[in-house]
């Protein structure tokens, strides 16, 4: 077995032939697969605690509904993307790739790739594209860097 490939039990699916995951990839307790079309899960993706991905679908009226008819729409998880505890994605969504789901989030349409998303209708909530959150990051440890810097001048200087 891979080690780079880690699901925490309980784990639970329809069929599991209908799954595909990639490399490197880490899902936390309470896994849901309702895999009854594809489920395509890239390279390098962590799943928090609770996460379900539903491919399933019934009929909306309740005398077709009432007939067990059930129908799948395939589901796809781009590379490098982080769905956090309780997050739900539902038939037929793709989520691309560098792309961040909040906890407790509903997934109902699909999410571009390098965004950070959130909420109950997590498409219209897309918080802050990864290369802001990256240029971000790159600024704040500048700024470390510096203030680490003139402290080790201090340092030095006391020292003298």
């Amino acid at each position: 077995m891979n080690p780079l490939f880690s699901i925490q039990s309980p784990f639970y699916c329809d069929f599991g032939f209908n799954i595909s995951i990639g490399e490197n990839f880490f899902s936390n307790y309470n896994l849901v697969i309702l895999d009854v079309a594809p489920v395509i899960i890239g390279d390098n993706v962590l799943f928090g605690p609770n996460v379900s991905l539903y491919t399933a679908g019934h009929p909306i009226h309740p005398i077709s509904r009432n007939s067990g008819y059930e129908y799948g729409i395939p589901i796809t998880i781009g590379d490098n993307v982080w769905l956090g505890g309780n997050v739900v994605v539902t038939p037929g969504v793709t989520i691309g790739e560098n792309s961040v789901v909040a906890a407790g989030s509903v997934v109902v349409k699909d999410i571009p790739a390098n965004v950070v998303a959130a909420g109950l209708r997590a498409k219209d909530s897309i918080l802050k594209t990864t290369e802001k959150l990256q240029a971000s990051t790159d600024s704040i440890l500048a700024e470390a860097q510096e203030i680490n810097e003139t402290r080790d001048e201090e340092v030095l200087t006391e020292g003298k």
